[in-house]
């Protein structure tokens, strides 16, 4: 809640609760007892017998909720409820609610103030105080009621937490001056005496999930006149998340908002809600520890230009020119981390800073909107959605268009370049990337494991002997086989060219490099060389020998371990037959040929040989494939680097909102086996709903996002146990695979299934479907080109229908038959795949469609649009009431209510700028909306 504190003067302190000062002189409170993580303080309230101001006038009832802090000794202006037109007894659906950390104690005074609202409009905006020592309009849009206050220890210590207070009028005092001029008195505010009873309110406290007592109540349902009679009772209820998980959880979600409602359902019984929106720091953590990644990635690339060794004057220069340009990126990604270290005050990126450069990196109004619900005769049950901006380079601008634009441009130019670049496909770069990475993990590992070998020859350990040989073993044909690729060969043959008077020998031949050869046969000696030969003799072929004697090397540790080990043996069976009666016998009397420290000494010289062939293959690899680096980079300076930082600037973004996701939604359902079992068989299904046009500015957003989106598929996951109360994500690898490793507490990590406890990467599956909806989406249907938007759609439905094929293969009969009684998905899938095929003018047909098979199939839902403001807040509202009438049986009469409710003030206003004065709602009516997200009453909405 945005939050005003108005001050008091002595005149009006002295009607204040004083609060009782210890030896210290410190104030001493009472808190109130409370449940770890949940509000401290929810209720309810309703009016009776309201007195209208003018007879026969029909009352539309607004209760506006106001806090003294005994503390402070000054009133804040906290919330207010919905309007509730046309009845002198108003039952309000939207609660009031005092999240965990607010400072709120038994002493603290809560006052109620009803008012006449006459022109919503006016007071929809309404949501703070104006500016001190400036007169109310003459027409200020509502006229006061009455009043009520009480002590919250008061409430609390009621029977059944549930208290009836006489509604006063204050006949000699303005209603707005408490808002207005909080210089005033506040004698005629608060005092509990005087003035004339102009009806009643009552406050009931509230707890989710426990049963509301009371007598039936009858409320106005939308249809003017009608009333409905409504038993408050609900079921017991169960547990939708773990409480143990909502410490752990609050690592990473800070800021909560909280909003309470309730509605009826179609049999007349009441369920409750609760929504929360809460910020995340991953939207700064995640993007440093990227930042970091790329930096460290970018100078290892930088230090491995430089020692390509001696080049001809071409490609020299270039190398040159590259370098410089290289330096210049690190320093300005730098000098990017440096900034975001220092933001430390916010934890999420507002949409007025969309545009600041230190902040590109960072997502643009990343949250957690979640709705719990209570429901009379369904379980518990939580609805997660991640709002958040569309992943794009607002910095860079928009004016040559997206990444999906820039990208096939820039390759189409790369393929059609002269003499003085070499073409690699995206896929071949990529793959010298990949195998790059490869040999920078293996080769430290690959000696690791060599020397843990000699380490078990000197002990003279068979056993530990055989697991390290197969430790060793494994790595080293990993390794080798990362050489088969031809591109390492043709890589090779470039940089020989591009030496100073290098010249071929002979021709390439396609000869395969894996020869027959003595396993026995150990490979001739090493010639060290700092580069490939300089000299015109250059023989391709040398490299595919080169390259065998790795594994020679490794087939002579294999027979050498092999023969000592047998040789082991045959020693241990003589010296057992005679253990018993030769004890006395000398050493000398045995014929053992191979001492203890023979093993070392004759597996040592192999071993030796097998790093310097190891090392003469990584230096030729690396050498090539930098080269193949080479080529991409001196393309088109500095444009493909900037293309690089506008990638790396888009999946940063992208990167902070799944990992968000991927975080609730595994505390959501750790204790799901089901879920469990799916994350490490098929993975996630990641669903992003983008409501972006494709008209304007707005379509190199769309291109940015898609791209970003896509880009999700390399990133995978690894659960992993905290070893201490940092539980923050950690991130690992390079732009062509990341991994983020999910810290999880040891009682949660051991409820984990075994693979994942193992360290198996959990894979995801992103998916994007847009379907633009605001006005500029209609000038772009009927005057421009919606083409972007049908090809992004159908390509991520084959995506999605992809993965529920896997799904359906690789998951139990009985989970997918639990699945099937819930909604048939592939019914839900032909029907999403008509409506994208149809082509039909902002289809939202399609958004729902995916949304339904996302929450069917255990995903994680994404809302985005330029800013996660206007149309996100459109969307999720609309989601949220769709899902209480079709899976926990909204009155269907409550709907458009319900929706006017949680509309009324959107959390946003709270938490995506907090200088905000307006409803972020104001172009929900004009006429580029589809009708059913618009606002049902469009002058409540205007600003």
């Amino acid at each position: 809640m945005e939050i005003k504190e108005e001050g008091a003067s002595e005149e009006g302190q002295n009607f204040l609760p004083t609060p009782q000062a210890n030896d210290t002189g410190e104030f001493q409170f009472t808190s109130i007892q409370k449940t770890p993580n949940e509000p401290q303080l929810e209720f309810i309230l309703a009016c009776k017998d309201l007195v209208a101001p003018v007879r026969d006038r029909k009352l539309n009832t607004l209760v506006q909720i106001s806090v003294i802090h005994p503390a402070e000794q000054g009133l804040t202006r906290y919330s207010s409820t919905e309007i509730v037109e046309g009845t002198r007894d108003p039952l309000f659906l939207t609660g009031v609610t005092f999240p965990s950390e607010y400072p709120i104690y038994e002493e603290t005074k809560i006052k109620l103030t009803v008012y006449d609202v006459k022109d919503k409009s006016y007071d929809t905006v309404r949501t703070s105080v104006l500016p001190e020592h400036k007169d109310p309009p003459p027409e200020v849009g509502r006229s006061f009621l009455g009043y009520a206050s009480f002590k919250v220890g008061d409430l609390l210590k009621s029977k059944e937490q549930v208290l009836t207070l006489s509604l006063r009028e204050i006949p000699t005092r303005c209603p707005f001056d408490e808002c207005l001029h909080p210089h005033r008195p506040l004698t005629s505010m608060i005092t509990s005496d005087g003035g004339k009873v102009v009806g009643t309110i009552q406050v009931s406290v509230v707890k989710m999930g426990e049963i509301e007592d009371g007598e039936a109540d009858h409320i106005t349902t939308d249809v003017q006149g009608q009333k409905c009679a409504l038993v408050c009772e609900c079921t017991a209820p169960e547990t939708v998340s773990r409480k143990d998980n909502l410490p752990f959880l609050n690592a990473v979600l800070k800021n909560p908002v909280c909003k309470l409602y309730r509605f009826p359902t179609s049999d007349n019984k009441w369920m409750r809600i609760r929504e929360q929106m809460s910020e995340s720091i991953l939207s700064f953590h995640i993007p440093k520890e990227l930042i970091s990644l790329q930096i460290k990635e970018d100078l290892c690339r930088n230090q491995e230009l430089k020692e390509l060794g001696e080049l001809s004057p071409h490609w020299d220069n270039l190398r040159k020119n590259v370098l410089t340009h290289c330096d210049q990126m690190v320093n300005m990604y730098q000098d990017i981390l440096t900034e975001l270290s220092k933001e430390t005050g916010s934890s999420f990126k507002s949409s007025s800073s969309k545009g600041e450069k230190t902040l590109e990196f960072v997502p643009i109004n990343l949250h957690l909107q979640r709705m719990h619900v209570h429901s009379p005769h369904l379980k518990d049950a939580l609805y997660d959605v991640i709002t958040v901006g569309a992943p794009a380079a607002h910095f860079q601008g928009f004016k040559n268009g997206g990444l999906r634009k820039l990208l096939h441009r820039f390759e189409t130019e790369r393929r059609n370049t002269g003499y003085q670049f070499i073409y690699y496909s995206p896929e071949n770069t990529a793959k010298a990337k990949e195998v790059l990475s490869n040999i920078n993990q293996l080769q430290p590992l690959i000696a690791t494991h060599a020397d843990l070998l000699l380490n078990s020859a000197s002990q003279h350990s068979p056993d530990s002997l055989k697991n390290s040989l197969k430790m060793l073993s494994e790595k080293t044909e990993l390794f080798v086989h990362a050489f088969k690729d031809q591109l390492v060969r043709s890589a090779l043959l470039a940089l020989y060219t591009a030496r100073p008077g290098g010249v071929l020998k002979k021709p390439p031949s396609p000869k395969n490099s894996t020869e027959e050869s003595s396993s026995q046969d150990p490979p001739p000696p090493m010639r060290r060389q700092d580069s490939i030969p300089h000299h015109s003799d250059y023989d391709e072929e040398e490299w595919d020998r080169v390259w065998a004697h790795v594994g020679k090397s490794l087939n002579c540790i294999i027979a050498m371990v092999d023969k000592l080990i047998e040789r082991d043996g045959s020693g241990e069976g003589d010296d057992g037959s005679g253990k018993d009666g030769e004890k006395g016998h000398s050493l000398g009397d045995s014929v053992i040929t191979h001492p203890q420290e023979d093993w070392y000494e004759q597996l040592y010289p192999l071993i030796l040989t097998l790093k310097d062939c190891m090392g003469e293959v990584v230096n030729r690899a690396k050498q090539s494939l930098t080269f193949v680096l080479l080529q991409e980079l001196a393309y088109s300076l500095p444009q493909c680097l900037m293309l690089t930082l506008r990638r790396d600037v888009v999946f940063s973004q992208a990167l902070a909102g799944l990992v968000c996701g991927f975080i609730i939604k595994l505390h959501t359902s750790l204790y799901d086996p089901g879920f469990l079992e799916q994350l490490h068989t098929v993975g996630l299904i990641v669903q992003y709903e983008g409501l972006l046009s494709t008209y304007s500015e707005e379509i190199g957003m769309l291109e940015d996002m898609a791209v970003g989106i896509s880009d999700l598929k390399k990133v995978a996951f690894k659960i992993t146990e905290a070893t201490s109360n940092d539980v923050l994500p950690v991130i690992t690898g390079r732009r062509e695979h990341y991994v983020v490793e999910v810290k999880l507490p040891g009682r949660m990590f051991e409820s984990l299934p075994l693979q994942i406890k193992e360290g198996q990467l959990l894979h995801v599956y992103p998916v994007l479907f847009n379907v633009g909806i605001n006005e500029q989406q209609t000038l772009a249907e009927r005057f421009g080109d919606v083409s972007l938007q049908e090809s992004i759609n159908q390509e991520n439905f084959e995506l999605l229908k992809e993965y529920y094929t896997v799904f359906m293969e690789k998951m139990p009969p009985d989970y997918i038959s639990h699945f099937q009684e819930q909604n048939d998905l592939k019914g839900l899938l032909e029907n999403l795949q008509q409506n994208i095929q149809a082509k039909k003018r902002k289809n939202v047909e399609i958004m729902w469609l995916a949304a339904t098979i996302c929450r069917k199939l255990n995903g994680i839902r994404f809302t985005c649009c330029k800013s996660a403001k206007d149309r996100t807040s459109m969307s999720v509202t609309l989601e949220q009431c769709s899902i209480l009438r079709d899976e926990h049986q909204l009155h269907k009469d409550f709907f458009i209510r319900a929706l006017d409710c949680m509309r009324r003030l959107p959390h946003r206003k709270c938490t995506e700028e907090y200088q905000m004065q307006e409803v972020c709602f104001q172009h929900a009516t004009a006429d580029g909306f589809p009708q059913v997200l618009q606002t049902s009453r469009g002058d409540l909405w205007k600003s």
